[in-house]
């Protein structure tokens, strides 16, 4: 496989690390909380694309219209109602909430869904066209879509509208934030909805690429951790670098070695990445 091919098939895989990513990313940056349910959170939104594509007879990408809102107030209700009262009690007992999340949701959809593959299958998943000698594969291009048009749409949602500068500027400082007059818990709940909306979007990619089970949250949550950590913490153009290098070097070590090379590189990009203060979307 030529060097190109190489890069294309890496840039591709790797938005969708970058989309995986990115739900955490936004509620670190503005909640200062690592969510260890975002890995189930994506399974979750695998799931509902999955079921409603295959009750409806659509393709899977046109489920986003039912599951994107469904999970962003799934995502406000959860941080009005269990989130936002621990994090009033300290870091560690929400820390402890998103856990509990975590293993309420594997549990549940094991039991309600059975531990069998799914897969969100499509007319195009083989479907490949050549292109100045290269073979390019049709799904991976609708996903870079994807990927490339939410990072889009919620850069502009952050950067044109009243409740994204509010998101901002909390993420800048929450106590001027607060004497401005800007309701926190409220831009909190607001956050966690867009966060678990990017999840929606991010199962339904997990969903169309691989088969998944509801086991599968643990190494979805590892890969958007690594990547978020990679990217700095809070960062999304920096997630959405992380994520495509996080695959390009996944597929240059190929089959055997590509997982173990983007590990390495992920320590190498930390130790050496000059420290960073604050959060900052």
């Amino acid at each position: 496989m030529g060097i190109l091919q190489l890069l294309v098939n890496g840039i591709l895989l790797g938005s969708v690390y970058a989309l995986l990513g990115l739900g955490m990313a936004m509620i670190f940056g503005i909640v200062g909380l690592t969510n260890l349910a975002h890995g189930e959170f994506v399974i979750l939104g695998a799931y509902a694309s999955t079921l409603t594509a295959s009750a409806l007879g659509i393709d899977p990408v046109l489920t986003l219209v039912f599951t994107v809102p469904f999970m962003f107030l799934a995502g406000v209700f959860l941080q009005l109602l269990l989130i936002n009262p621990a994090m009033d009690r300290g870091g560690e007992p929400a820390l402890l909430v998103t856990f509990g999340i975590s293993i309420i949701l594997k549990d549940g959809m094991l039991l309600l869904l059975s531990a069998d593959a799914r897969h969100a299958a499509s007319s195009y998943g083989l479907a490949t066209f050549h292109l100045a000698g290269l073979d390019i594969s049709v799904l991976n291009c609708v996903l870079f879509l994807i990927s490339t048009a939410s990072v889009l749409f919620l850069t502009l949602f952050l950067n044109r509208t009243y409740t994204g500068r509010a998101i901002r500027a909390v993420s800048d400082d929450q106590q001027a934030a607060m004497l401005s007059g800007i309701n926190v818990r409220k831009v909190y709940a607001v956050a966690m909805g867009v966060s678990m909306a990017t999840a929606a979007v991010a199962g339904l990619c997990v969903g169309m690429k691989w088969t998944f089970y509801p086991s599968s949250g643990g190494q979805y949550l590892l890969i958007a951790f690594i990547v978020v950590a990679i990217g700095g913490m809070g960062s999304i153009p920096g997630t959405m670098l992380a994520g495509i290098g996080f695959g390009l070097a996944q597929v240059i070590g190929g089959a055997n070695y590509g997982l173990m090379i983007s590990y390495l590189c992920m320590l190498a990009a930390m130790a050496l990445r000059p420290a960073r203060r604050g959060r900052k979307l």
